[in-house]
């Protein structure tokens, strides 16, 4: 690694935790109470903001439908670096992630996370339907979820992705609310994978396609939904990619 690239990723990282720990005192505050909660969505967009600010990336948002704040959506999107999180916080309804329960061991952002979003151990059945009743409610109080459908950072070779699970297209056919595929085509460039822990300057893109609806759908049409959810992210990568070239 060139000495002006382990540089900038020490300063990159420095940058996301400072921001991180200017804002902690505010969060910490919305915590307490419920009702508050949504203010921590202002929070994030701020701390999106602000940190790809002074690491001078540049980030394009796209909406090839409007995305409404006022309506409850299934946001499923792909992950191909820890930088995902941050620019899903870009999202505009206010939302509730579904993550892994082992994010809840982090320090400081563990216990901020574990408050405000929606952990599952997917080993565990009890888990599995406690996600299920936190959804239905988090539907019910207007929130939207978000979940990155390849369930982690699993992929070797992006911009391909990991075969999808199939929980976001569950929650989305359960709740009988839209779901938005969303494309992130260039974070792999920037912070790659999970072990790789430097940071490359490139731009930033996030991409919120048309809402897809599922009224009217049953678990019988998981399936259907994944693939062709799949097909169009999966597509979307590789044109924003080629094009890069």
């Amino acid at each position: 690694m060139k000495l002006r690239q382990k540089l900038y990723s020490v300063y990159g990282f420095s940058m996301f935790a400072l921001v991180f720990l200017a804002l902690l005192p505010f969060f910490i505050l919305f915590i307490q109470r419920k009702r508050w909660h949504r203010y921590t969505h202002t929070l994030n967009q701020l701390w999106a903001e602000i940190f790809l600010f002074l690491v001078g990336i540049p980030v394009k948002r796209e909406f090839r439908a409007p995305i409404h704040k006022n309506t409850s959506y299934v946001f499923c999107a792909n992950h191909f670096s820890w930088l995902d999180i941050v620019l899903m916080g870009l999202a505009p309804p206010y939302f509730v992630f579904i993550g892994k329960k082992s994010l809840a061991k982090a320090p400081l952002f563990g216990y901020m996370y574990s408050k405000l979003h929606i952990l599952v151990d997917r080993h565990s059945a009890k888990s599995r339907y406690e996600t299920y009743v936190r959804c239905k409610e988090a539907v019910e109080a207007g929130k939207s979820i978000t979940m990155f459908a390849e369930g982690g950072i699993r992929t070797d070779h992006p911009p391909h992705m990991a075969p999808f699970k199939d929980g976001a297209f569950r929650v989305a056919i359960e709740q009988q609310i839209p779901l938005v595929p969303v494309t992130i085509p260039f974070n792999w460039k920037i912070l790659p994978g999970k072990d790789k822990l430097y940071v490359t300057w490139h731009r930033a893109k996030i991409i919120f396609h048309e809402p897809i609806p599922t009224t009217g759908l049953t678990l019988d049409d998981v399936e259907s939904l994944k693939n062709r959810v799949f097909d169009l992210i999966q597509e979307e990568l590789l044109i924003q990619n080629r094009d890069e070239n």
